[in-house]
This record gives C-alpha cells, sequence and structure tokens, in this order.
C-alpha cells in the first residue's frame, strides 16, 4: 500500500469519532477541493468506516480512497431524503466517481392532468410541460407505481390515455376489478369525478387524513371478523397511502425558491449552513465558519454574516434564518435595492419553512462539532511537527512553495498556506516567473527569485510583522541546494528567524523515505508510519498540485496566443474573427489589404494596422 492510500485510508477514518448513526450524504473531495464522489447512507458512521478499512475494495474504489483529501457531511432525517438529496448534488456537481449512477432520468412524479374534463392520474416523468398538477418527486418509479395502484383503488380515477378514453364504448378491466370510476361510458358523472379528483389532490397535497382514518376503521372490523387476507391488503394501502403523504424535507413543496441560513455558536466558534433551494429542489449546502469577535452575539453575527455574504451572491426572494438579526427592516431593503426586487428575510416558527430551518440548524451543530475535533487533530500534528523538527512552538502559519515548469518554459512559482484550520486557500498565491537572465530549468533561480518578490511584498507591506501574514515555518520542495537559496534570500531581505526545511525525496525517490533538510544540521528521516510525515507529504503535494494547475493555466495561455495579439486595435472579438476567416494567423499576415478589408467586424482603418504591421515587421 502506497503512503498516498495510506493517508487517504487515515484522512477518511479521522472522520469517525465525530460521526452520529443519522442518515444522511457525504462528499469526498481530492486535495484540491474538487468532488470525486457524492454518496448517500442510512447510517453515516457506518458507511464512512467502509471507506476507513485498508482492504477489500475493487480497484475503482481503491483509487477513490487513495485521492481522497477531505470529506464534507450533510444529515437528512431519512435514508429517502438522501437518496433524493444525493441525486441533486450528482447532477449539479458532476463528481468523477460517480459515473455508474450519472444518467439522463428525472425522478418521477404523480401528475393529475388539468386540460381534460375528466383529469387523468399518471406517473410523469421529465419536463413539465403538460398542464396538470405535479405530485413529488418520488425516489424511484417503482414507489410511484405502488402508490399509483393504491391511489387507483381508493379514488378510482382514470389513467388511460386520452384517444383510449375517446374510443372506448364499454368499461375496461380496470372498473371490473374496481380500480376506475369508468367516466368513459359516463358511470360517474362529471361533477362527482371531479369530488374525487379534488380528495385525490388534497391527499396528495398532505390536507386531509380522513382516507387513512376511513381504512384504519375498516382493517380493524376485517380483523376483528377475521378476515386477515382482507386486513393485511388494507395495511398495505395505508403503508402506500401513508408514503405519499409525507413531506420530503430535502425537496420542499412550498418553498420554490429560497437560501435557508442556519447559525450554531459553540466555544466562542460559529458555523453557518447556507442551503440553496432552487425550484423546489435543494441544490446543496455550503459551510461557512465567520469570526465572532469578542463577545458578539447570535443576532450580531447573523446580521454580519448576510450583509457579507450577499455582497457576492444574488440574493432570492426568500432568505429564511435560524435566528432574528438586528435591523432586519434596513437589511431588507438593503438586500432589495441590490437586488432590484422585494426580498423577504423571515424567521419561521412552524410548518415545511421551520422545518427547512431546523434540518441547516442541525447541520450547522454538527458541521461545527467535526470542525471543532478536526481542528483538535490539526493541533496534535502541528504540535508533532515542532516537536520532531525543534521549533519553538507549534506553527500557526506554514507556506509551502514549488515550481513548475516544462525545460523552464511557462515556468511558475507557488506558495500555498496552512495553520490551526487546515489550508487557508485564500491564501495561496502564485509567481509568474519574469527574469530574463534566468537559466532556464534553473531552480534554484527560479526558487530566489519567489521568495525574493514573496518577502519583498511582505516587508512592505508589514514591516513591523505585527499581522498573522508572516509565516511561523518554510517548507520548500527540494534538497540542501533549495534551502540554501532560501536562506541566502532571506538574509538578503533582513529576516533570519523562520525556520526553512527542505523536502526532498530519498535516494530511491519514493515517498515515504522523504529527507528533511534544515540549514547546519544533517539530513533527518521520520518513520514511514510518522502521523508527521503524511501530513508534510500533504503539504507538499498540495503545493505541488496548485503550482502544476498554474503552470498548465500559464501554458494554454501562451499556447493561445498569436502574432494578432501584438497588433494595437485587434482584440478577441477581431482576432476570432480573422482567424475564422483565413485559418491561421499566418494566412493573415500574408493576405492583402482588400482581403483583409472584406472581414466581417474590421473596418478598412484596422484592415490598413493590420495590413501594414505585418508589413513593417517583415
Amino acid at each position: 500500500m502506497t503512503a498516498r492510500q495510506q493517508s487517504g485510508h487515515e484522512r477518511i477514518r479521522s472522520y469517525l469519532n465525530a460521526l452520529g448513526n443519522s442518515p444522511g450524504v457525504y462528499r469526498m473531495l481530492s486535495a484540491g477541493g474538487a468532488v470525486l464522489y457524492v454518496g448517500k447512507a442510512r447510517n453515516l458512521k457506518k458507511r464512512v468506516a467502509s471507506y476507513a478499512k485498508p482492504g477489500g475494495h475493487g480497484p475503482r474504489i481503491s483509487r477513490m480512497i487513495a485521492e481522497t483529501a477531505s470529506m464534507m457531511f450533510l444529515t437528512t432525517e431519512t435514508e429517502a431524503e438522501a437518496l433524493l438529496l444525493e441525486q441533486n448534488l450528482i447532477k449539479q456537481l458532476k463528481p468523477k466517481y460517480n459515473v455508474q449512477l450519472r444518467d439522463d432520468k428525472s425522478f418521477p412524479n404523480i401528475l393529475v392532468s388539468t386540460g381534460h374534463e375528466f383529469p387523468r392520474i399518471r406517473k410523469h416523468r421529465g419536463a413539465r410541460r403538460e398542464p396538470g398538477n405535479y405530485y413529488g418527486p418520488f425516489a424511484s418509479a417503482g414507489a410511484v407505481n405502488r402508490t399509483l395502484n393504491q391511489l387507483q383503488k381508493v379514488f378510482l380515477l382514470r389513467d388511460c390515455s386520452d384517444a383510449v378514453f375517446e374510443g372506448r364504448t364499454r368499461p375496461c378491466l380496470l372498473y371490473q376489478i374496481r380500480r376506475c370510476s369508468a367516466p368513459c361510458v359516463g358511470r360517474i358523472s362529471r361533477q362527482d369525478y371531479a369530488a374525487l379528483v379534488a380528495d385525490a389532490e388534497r391527499f396528495l397535497q398532505g390536507r386531509s387524513t380522513r382516507i387513512q382514518e376511513d381504512l384504519a376503521r375498516q382493517m380493524e372490523a376485517a380483523s376483528a371478523a377475521l378476515e386477515f387476507e382482507r386486513a393485511a391488503a388494507l395495511r398495505d394501502r395505508i403503508r402506500a397511502l401513508t408514503e405519499v403523504q409525507q413531506v420530503q424535507g430535502v425537496n420542499p413543496r412550498a418553498v420554490r425558491d429560497a437560501d435557508v441560513i442556519a447559525l450554531h455558536m459553540e466555544g466562542g466558534q460559529a458555523c453557518v449552513q447556507v442551503f440553496f433551494i432552487r425550484g423546489h429542489q435543494n441544490w446543496g449546502n455550503r459551510d461557512h465558519y465567520p469570526r465572532t469577535g469578542s463577545g458578539a452575539g447570535e443576532a450580531e453575527v447573523l446580521r454580519g454574516f448576510v450583509g457579507q455574504f450577499y455582497t457576492r451572491h444574488d440574493p432570492p426572494a426568500v432568505i429564511l434564518l435560524s435566528h432574528g438579526i438586528e435591523d432586519r427592516a434596513l437589511m431588507e431593503q438593503t438586500l432589495s435595492d441590490r437586488a432590484g426586487r422585494r426580498v423577504r428575510l423571515l424567521v419561521p416558527q412552524r410548518g415545511e419553512k421551520a422545518d427547512l430551518v431546523a434540518g441547516a440548524l442541525r447541520n450547522a451543530r454538527e458541521s461545527l462539532a467535526r470542525r471543532l475535533s478536526e481542528g483538535a487533530a490539526q493541533a496534535k500534528l502541528l504540535a508533532g511537527l515542532a516537536e520532531a523538527f525543534g521549533l519553538d512552538a507549534p506553527p500557526r502559519r506554514i507556506e509551502v512553495y514549488d515550481n513548475s515548469h516544462i525545460q523552464g518554459a511557462h515556468a511558475v512559482g507557488a506558495m500555498i498556506v496552512a495553520g490551526p484550520e487546515g489550508f487557508v486557500r485564500s491564501q495561496y498565491r502564485k509567481f509568474n516567473i519574469r527574469d530574463a537572465d534566468l537559466t532556464p530549468g534553473d531552480d534554484f533561480a527560479m526558487m530566489k527569485e519567489v521568495l525574493r518578490r514573496r518577502f519583498r511584498r511582505l516587508r512592505g507591506e508589514d514591516p513591523k510583522r505585527r499581522s498573522d501574514t508572516w509565516p511561523d515555518l518554510l517548507l520548500i520542495d527540494g534538497g540542501a541546494g533549495q534551502v540554501s537559496a532560501v536562506v541566502e534570500v532571506l538574509a538578503g531581505e533582513g529576516v533570519s528567524d523562520i525556520p526553512v526545511i527542505g523536502v526532498a525525496k530519498g535516494a530511491a525517490r519514493n515517498a515515504g523515505r522523504e529527507e528533511f533538510h534544515r540549514p547546519g544540521a544533517r539530513p533527518l528521516a521520520l518513520a514511514h508510519d510518522d502521523p508527521v510525515l503524511y501530513f508534510v507529504q500533504r503539504l507538499r503535494d498540495e503545493a505541488h498540485r496548485f503550482a502544476l494547475g498554474a503552470h498548465r493555466a500559464r501554458r494554454a495561455r501562451a499556447i493561445g496566443a498569436t502574432r494578432l495579439d501584438e497588433i494595437p486595435g485587434v482584440g478577441l472579438a477581431r482576432k476570432r474573427a480573422l482567424l475564422a476567416h483565413f485559418g491561421s494567423a499566418r494566412a493573415v499576415s500574408r493576405a492583402g489589404l482588400a482581403d483583409l478589408k472584406a472581414v466581417a467586424g474590421i473596418s478598412d482603418r484596422v484592415a490598413e494596422t493590420i495590413y501594414h504591421h505585418f508589413r513593417e515587421k517583415g
């Protein structure tokens, strides 16, 4: 087993103590934050524990575990809710390892049509183009079929097509077995049929329990009369009708578009969960951990969050809050002005909206508990890091540096940041290597340029080192040579008190046999099963991932560049028009003036500029 796989198993195992036995949805994320897999579980703890076991997995699951750097969780009331939410998230996020669940099918609904004087009840899947009332979604077609079967027994509504309906001259088999009232041949009046439709819709909306009560009385009577087969059939009908009536909290019926924002505070820390409800569907959630300040209460924290959150996001018409906020009317007016329409802030006390808020609040509470648990684990790793390398104290800010290039081309330096709360991605920085005198492929010179630019800017912004942007530890991807280069740069910038550690692969260049280089000290190696080793590997791998991504982006931009970019007045639109007309930049350079003027969007003046530009260049 490789160290990467071990770190994946260990990372997954680290979540177990903070997980409960409730149903829910989990997400596996890569080191870069990409969603690898979305799954649902009847028991979150048991399901996650199955991934924490080193053996017993197929190649696909083993690869997924090896790539997992973190996880996210969302609890639900029932497994059915977890299933629906899982499908919503898979459709939206398109995770790499959910290919076996990816299809174009939507969840089925029950449709009561309204385009006919005798409405039809049937299963519907796909776009809602047909006029009528839709109820659902249901977790499976089987659930809809069972429900329709029972609804036909209770309400006697037709399910035949309009063409079949119009062509009937006598009742069909469904009438004979008492599952249809035969409106096609006039066995029921339009008014009586409409009453049955109204009762069925009230039941589907959850606004009537009279039918269950009647069936329950019939079941009791059948049981008392020793008609056990009939009693069992009635029991099955009650179960099916109860399944229809259940409200799916994950896909609310009464709330079309809303953000649900719930705050939980504990131990001076806060977690805000934001759920996004769009088109009656829950499209996922996001954790936020605002800094609470000294002594700030719930109303103040939530008001500050709402105000800042919607400076970057368009607010929906309704925002459901777990707590009241200060100056709610003022905040509503501000958000309404920003959106150009009315925005309401509500703190629901009952009904479906209150259920949505309660679910978000439960997830906020559990997310904060997991974060506190992870923080304790991270603190232990930082303490171990300090002990292993003889640091004065556990570092609060670690900066990790790496370079990426291909034979010196499109060289990019990268810096990632980690601390007590894990990776701090908002602090990541990339450095396009600018030194024209630099020898292509000179990693030492590249590292010097990156560190020199970083610390010159840092000294200019905070010369007295009062902010938390100064690092406590520098990790460099490289050996003694890179460490010496970094120390030289730091000395030139007047910095001598920041520890520097180089992370170099061993002689065989195998992960797990890294050597650690420090100024003036012998190389150090850690035990292959030391958690600190895995921690440093994750830091280095994250820096490598970020550097490689920045390099690829720069290379892609360079590949897309042409000689047309040098011409003043030729922007992206004109560049596209020229390439579409001539096929290549070389063909443009050889084109005559009349040909250039014939291109759509190229004026005579611009055509002359292009023509003379290439003639002057020779």
